[in-house]
Parts: C-alpha cells; structure tokens; sequence
C-alpha cells in the first residue's frame, strides 16, 4: 500500500507521481537518454526542482524496467576524495545483492583497500555496507578503492543508473586528477549510465563542454527551467481542493509570479496555506511568507554577520530592486550610495562566490528567494 504524504506540497522527498507536477518531457527525455546507453549533464539552478526530478525518473525507470538498480548520492558536503569515496562506497556496495551473506561475499571478492561492515537497512531489509576510511588514508588506496567499487558494479550484471548531484564539487577537491580519474572508469562501465546534475552552471559546462577537460563531450546536455505556470496552477488547484476548501487560479498565478517560477519556494508557501485549512486569498499567503521567514531570520543575520557593511548594503540594494541588470551603473550605485563601482564589482564577485546573489539572462538576483523577501523588510 502506498504511503501517503498528511500535506501534498512536498517540499523534501518523493512520494510518487501523484506528487508530482509535470514535468513530462523531461522525464521522458531523460528515461530515453539512459536507456539507450547515454550519461547525461542536467543544469539547473538550486531549489528549481532537479532532484525530485531525478526521483521521479527513478521512479519511472524502476517501473518500465524492474531488474535495475537506481542510486542517488548528493556530492554538495563532500569536501576531499575521501568524503566522495566514504559515500560512493556507501551508496552502492551491498544494494545489488538480496541478503547479508551475499553481499559480504560480493564485496568481499573486490574491496581490499579498507574494512566494511555490513548491514540490514532498517527500513527496507536489504543489504547496506559502510566502508571504514580512515582521516590519514593514502589518495592512492582512496583511487583503488573507486576502481574496486566499478569493479563490483560491472560483475554484478545489473544495468544500474547512479545521479551524482552537485557533481561539480569535485572541483573544490584538493587532490588533482579526479575527473580524469572518474572518466577513465565510467567510460569502460557498460552496465552503468550516469546522471550528472549541478547548480553551477559555468562550472559544469567548463568540465563537459571544454575540450581541455576530461569529460569533453561525454554526455547529453540538459537544462531545466521553471514549471511551466499553466500546468502548476492545475496541480495546485487540484491538490488544495478539500471541501469547502479552495485555491483561487489567481491566487497561484501572483505566488508563482512571485517567486519566479521556483519550485521549493513556492511548495513551501503552498505548504503552510494547505496547513491553515482555510480558503487561500492574499492576506494568507502574506501571513505564511512572514511566518516563513520569520522562522529563518536568526540563520539569515548569521549568515550576513560574516560580511561587511558593504556588502550587506549591495544585498540590500538588490533584493530591493528584485533583479539588477547593470549592477556597476551609476544611477543604481548613486541610488543606493554603494560607493565606488571597483568596490561594487569586488563585492558582486564574493556575493556570486557563496551563492549569495545569483545571475540570470535578465540580471542579478538575491539566490535564496525567501532572504531577499526578509532583506526587502530590513532597513537600510
């Protein structure tokens, strides 16, 4: 029996296709690229809703396909070649065996740089292994054990599709080689189709698009943007309905107009609305927005207590603005007295640099939308 979610405006998880808003062509697209063999790149900007994409190909996949095995590992907090391995290892090992014993054996034949356990998972039943790193392991047993790990992938027999997100953070490692070193195994894995997903976009295109780069034009290119506005006002609408209970069209179309299009940001509101039982109307929805942020306002002057006043006005001025085409022009400088243009272009630099502000096709914008809406309320 399939689990159902107590609110249908997810904003963590994948329950099941009901729970999730269109995106057809792309999950057809995607599901096509795998299966005929090809790795693929998805760009997309944070919180725009890439991940439960990727859940919701998995989900597709494991249907039209059964017999394979589908793994996801989120790379964002790695920080060295040891976290990657560390949850690389735990990611894979023991998932494509049906009982402890198997798995300890399978693993057993091709893992020899460092210890593992194995496990039953609490929740399925099915093997889990861990594999013991230590914090003064050699790079060169850490690189064996990457090859040992493809190793067990490729003799499984199993066609397996894993989704690496945030894969440009390999990047930040300080060991050197690491694409080179990934590259030369996933090219010689048949059995194994790879999901490559980031919110840097320059940065994943630097390393695919690149001839310079190992993974020159090695996989299909993908971006995705927002939902399209028509076919979230149905889903929304239908999910809020109760009795006596509804979401005006109206009302949707300003939240999504509000925030872009971006998909976290606008389930969260749609989330506390669908929480207070009542008809939806604009005194609501500016209730939840408040009690949103309201909840996040310690985190945010956190955040902004590593910065100088400088850039913390440059902030203020462009979540003021909502988006900055000529952020080093003389009347938005002068209008919000940011001193010189050299000093505005260094702080865009670092504001950019710790995903602060963000650059779209129309300008600058503040990233976390729900911190520009809490800036707008600040004084200068």
């Amino acid at each position: 029996m399939e689990l159902k979610p107590n609110n249908p405006f997810l904003i963590s998880g994948y329950y099941s296709p009901d729970y999730f808003c269109d995106r057809e062509v792309e999950t057809r697209k995607i599901i096509d690229a795998l299966y005929n063999g090809r790795n693929l790149t998805l760009f997309a900007p944070r919180r725009i809703g890439k991940t439960g994409l990727i859940h919701h190909v998995f989900y597709n996949l494991r249907n039209e396909q059964p017999d394979i095995a589908t793994f996801y590992m989120d790379i964002f907090s790695t920080r060295n070649l040891g976290d990657f391995v560390r949850l690389f290892a735990n990611t894979v090992l023991g998932r494509l065996d049906t009982t402890v014993q198997k798995a300890k054996k399978r693993i057993e034949q091709f893992v020899k740089s460092f210890a593992f356990t194995v496990d039953s998972d609490p929740l399925t039943g099915m093997p889990k292994a861990s594999i013991n790193i230590s914090a003064n392991a050699g790079t060169e047993a850490m690189k064996a054990t990457i090859s040992e790990i493809f190793d067990y992938l490729k003799a499984s027999g199993v066609r397996c599709y894993i989704a690496i997100d945030e894969f440009q953070q390999i990047t930040e490692y300080p060991e050197e080689g690491i694409e080179a070193l990934l590259r030369s195994y996933i090219q010689f894995s048949p059995n194994v189709n790879f999901i490559f997903a980031g919110s840097k976009q320059h940065i994943l295109q630097e390393m695919f698009l690149s001839s310079k780069k190992p993974f020159y034009q090695s996989t299909q290119q993908m971006m995705i943007g927002a939902i399209e506005c028509d076919k979230y006002v149905e889903f929304a609408v239908s999910k809020f309905c109760r009795p006596n209970i509804e979401l005006p069209e109206e009302l949707f179309r300003k939240i999504y107009e509000r925030f872009d299009g971006h998909t976290w940001y606008i389930q969260n509101v749609m989330n506390r609305l669908y929480e207070y039982r009542r008809t939806a109307d604009d005194a609501l929805v500016e209730y939840a927005v408040t009690e949103i942020i309201g909840e996040s306002s310690f985190g945010y002057e956190s955040i902004l207590s590593a910065y100088s006043a400088g850039c913390i006005r440059l902030l203020k001025a462009i979540a003021a603005e909502g988006c900055v085409k000529e952020i080093l022009a003389g009347d938005f400088i002068n209008k919000y007295d940011l001193k010189a243009a050299s000093s505005v272009e260094g702080f865009v630099k670092k504001l950019t640099d710790k995903e602060l502000i963000y650059k779209i096709d129309q300008g600058y914008i503040v990233y976390d939308r729900f911190m520009g809406e809490w800036l707008r309320r600040q004084q200068f």
